[in-house]
């Protein structure tokens, strides 16, 4: 039986057509496998490592790092690019990733002379996290706890300075966050949760810059309500405390609208001081 001429010319175009897709297959399969694991000398890797750093290539000196720190775990060096790499990852903005990365630090080498800064570093990564007061702020305390375990653990440190400062700004915007719920309360006429709002600032947050306009809300809640004693003891703290402030003129102007102007007098202040703390 004859074959015609076309018949094997298709019949062999399948077979070069087949041929090529195994080799490609296989090229596929081989360009897949892991590369060969190849041991370099630790100073040759952190110099490389350290050279991305240089150049910002963070991505790629995070990956270097890490390769330090796997090939040689037991050198100086791999101590060093574990601290390195937290630090990358803080410089990209990865911040979760730097957290991770310091406490692995932290609790690997808890006696090292860099494990203060590592404890302020991961503060920091906390602190710059940190949103405006309408969203929640568990980062924020976060934050502060951090801060606070610098100042705590250091003090007579560069760090623990200013982690102070920082704790100060931490509290002030806890207190901001308090001071928007309690507003948003007043608004809606939900009297008695709006007071505990304000008085948890005046509790929690006394030396923040909320505590004038949180006593000032008081004046305003217990008004509401009709509890005038309570407004007058808080206008007499305002005014003994924040005398030239536009939140006690306020208050006062409040007051002096019901015949109710306080009298400032130390039984007041004891009174309230002590209903308040």
């Amino acid at each position: 039986m004859s074959v015609s001429t076309d018949a094997l010319r298709r019949s062999f175009r399948g077979i070069i057509l087949a041929a090529a897709a195994m080799t490609l297959l296989a090229a596929c399969s081989s360009n897949d496998e892991p590369a060969p694991y190849v041991e370099r000398p630790v100073e040759e890797l952190y110099n490389e490592a350290m050279d991305l750093f240089e150049q910002k290539e963070y991505s790629e000196a995070a990956t270097a790092f890490d390769e330090v720190d796997r090939q040689h775990p037991y050198s100086i060096w791999a101590t060093k690019a574990q601290l390195m790499t937290a630090y990358v990852h803080y410089l990209s903005d990865k911040y979760d990733e730097a957290i991770i990365a310091l406490d692995r630090f932290i609790e690997l080498h808890p006696g090292n002379p860099d494990t203060p800064y590592a404890y302020y570093l991961r503060a920091i990564a906390y602190y710059e996290q940190i949103t405006d007061v309408q969203r929640d702020q568990k980062i924020t305390r976060l934050a502060l706890n951090a801060l606070q375990d610098v100042a705590q653990r250091y003090p007579d440190t560069t760090y623990a300075r200013d982690a102070l400062l920082k704790i100060d700004l931490a509290r002030d915007h806890l207190a901001g966050k308090e001071m928007a719920i309690g507003r948003f309360y007043l608004k809606r006429g939900e009297h008695l949760a709006a007071i505990n709002r304000f008085r948890t600032v005046i509790q929690n947050y006394q030396t923040t810059t909320h505590v004038p306009e949180a006593l000032h809300r008081l004046v305003e809640s217990y008004l509401s309500l009709g509890i005038s004693d309570e407004a007058q003891m808080a206008a007499a703290v305002l005014g003994h405390n924040f005398p030239a402030s536009q939140w006690y003129a306020d208050s006062y102007q409040l007051l002096e609208g019901k015949d109710l102007a306080p009298e400032e007098n130390q039984g007041w202040l004891s009174q309230m001081w002590d209903w308040v703390f």
